[in-house]
């Protein structure tokens, strides 16, 4: 007996419901007006939510190691471990980038000047890639020397106090502000949730936090989940370029990994990664392919690691959104609205989705409908 699978009627178009949604989307429009309007205001506040929210497991796991029922400590705790984190990353990865920063540009140096032969590649690419990429012009961009007159100038140019030095302020009170706004947001994260919860109005909150659900959830999976794999990878990228010798190998892993925030976009990486091995060989001598099947070799463990180990452990088997509607929504948010459209463009694309799904399409989510079976 073959089953048969009812769809609920059709709500036909009638004039409330044809006014309601015109004002639906006069609304969007204007919100989204507004936030274009208030981006250089609500910068410093987004990204300080986002910091809070990224740090508040660590905060949970302060306050059960350390039995605190209030979040004070646990709070100050956790942003001395950042500020350890950070410090100590600085300290190990400043000296290692001046130092491959200056081998660098001696090997892109001598690559512009070198003709070199590369079994199966043929010689009209190198007359290529040499006609359009200007070496010289990377090679003093990465030098030592022109970073010390950028300095200099800078420097030089504090008389000009009336003219620019408002722009540095206002610089410097913005990244204060985003720190109070960390703190604040930190000690009150529990409060200012709840508050949130119950603004919705009665009659409204079973969809609205159903809604609400699927957004948290995409924000797990992403910005906390897809962080943490983007880490790793990034790491784990770093050292396999470090144990087979490419140069700026760490700059490309972390590189690597921040372009891993959207699955599966570390690939386009891989034009990046020839070019440097080819100047590797120019440089130091070494045979392309060995050095090339070697990358290539850290890209399959990596991501058969990520694959295999890090995404089933960290994300589970929960499915978040598409890479390619990731990708979209970043594209579309952050033009319209800049950096401030990247940080939120996951939670507006997930409530439209999720807004659609649940109010127009009448689709349920896939746990209510296990439940239900």
């Amino acid at each position: 007996m073959e089953e048969t699978t009812e769809f609920p009627p059709r709500t036909p178009y009638t004039f409330d419901r044809v006014v309601r949604i015109l004002f639906t989307v006069c609304t969007v429009m204007a919100v989204v007006f507004l936030l274009d309007s208030l981006k250089g205001v609500l910068l410093p506040f987004l990204v300080a939510c986002l910091i809070a929210y990224m740090l508040e497991p660590v905060v949970r796991w302060n306050m059960k190691w350390t039995r605190c029922t209030t979040r004070f400590v646990p709070v100050v705790l956790t942003l001395l471990e950042a500020s350890a984190l950070i410090a100590v990353s600085c300290l190990i990865l400043v000296p290692y980038l001046v130092t491959e920063t200056a081998e660098m540009t001696v090997m892109i140096k001598r690559y512009a000047t070198t003709q070199i032969h590369i079994p199966y590649i043929s010689s009209s690419i190198h007359d290529f890639i040499r006609d359009n990429v200007d070496f010289n012009e990377i090679s003093r961009m990465l030098s030592r020397e022109e970073w010390m007159s950028l300095i200099k100038k800078t420097l030089s140019s504090s008389w000009s106090f009336l003219s620019s030095g408002l722009a540095i302020v206002l610089g410097v009170l913005s990244w204060l502000i985003v720190v109070l706004y960390v703190i604040f947001i930190m000690l009150d994260y529990e409060r200012i949730m709840l508050s949130f919860r119950q603004l919705v109005p009665l009659r409204h909150r079973k969809r609205a936090f159903q809604v609400g659900n699927d957004i948290k959830n995409a924000m797990n999976r992403y910005f906390r989940g897809q962080f943490l794999i983007a880490l790793i990878v990034g790491i784990l990228f770093s050292i396999g370029f470090l144990i087979i010798g490419l140069p700026m190998g760490v700059v490309l892993g972390m590189f690597i990994g921040m372009l891993n925030m959207v699955p599966y976009l570390q690939l386009i990486s891989l034009p990046v990664t020839a070019l440097l091995c080819i100047v590797c060989t120019a440089s130091s001598g070494v045979d392309f392919w060995v050095i090339f099947w070697e990358s290539m070799a850290v890209y399959v463990v990596v991501q058969c690691i990520q694959d295999l180990v890090l995404t089933p452990r960290i994300m589970g088997k929960a499915m978040g959104l598409n890479p390619a509607i990731i990708l979209l929504s970043l594209s579309i948010w952050g033009s319209l609205l800049g950096f401030m459209g990247l940080i939120i463009a996951l939670p507006l694309t997930t409530l439209l989705i999720s807004y659609y799904d649940t109010y127009v399409v009448k689709r349920f989510p896939a746990h209510v409908t296990d439940r239900a079976e």
